[in-house]
């Protein structure tokens, strides 16, 4: 990270994706790929990220459906939440959107969409 590169943070993360954008960080010490930010380099605990934008594409690796939500969330069930693996080789969560849940299915392509859930931006995956 220079001078002239803003910190990358979780709250510019969402803020960014809330703008249609998903950024990954890489780590000038070892070159791994993260998401979202984080305060130490997964792999090699480095503190110097760059900010790299990230396709949103990317394939379902895993999901679940839920059905019996949490109290704040108890109105959007049921829902999906996947694990989506993007084009950049790193995972991420996000619920899934515009996909009927029986159509559902691990390696079913999907691409980011910004979300708002209960006012705060949030990572959603719909039909690539």
């Amino acid at each position: 990270m220079t001078e002239d590169t803003p910190t990358v943070t979780l709250g510019r993360f969402f803020e960014q994706a809330r703008e249609g954008t998903l950024t990954g960080i890489r780590c000038g010490g070892c070159g791994a790929l993260a998401v979202p930010p984080k305060a130490l380099c997964p792999e090699c605990g480095a503190r110097r990220w760059e900010a790299v934008p990230l396709s949103g594409e990317g394939t379902i690796d895993s999901y679940t459906i839920i059905r019996v939500a949490p109290r704040a969330h108890a109105d959007d069930a049921p829902y999906a939440i996947a694990a989506v693996r993007l084009r950049e080789g790193v995972s991420l969560l996000g619920r899934v959107v515009d996909v009927p849940l029986n159509a559902l299915a691990v390696g079913l392509p999907v691409r980011f969409r910004p979300i708002v859930v209960k006012d705060r931006s949030a990572v959603g995956f719909g039909p690539a």
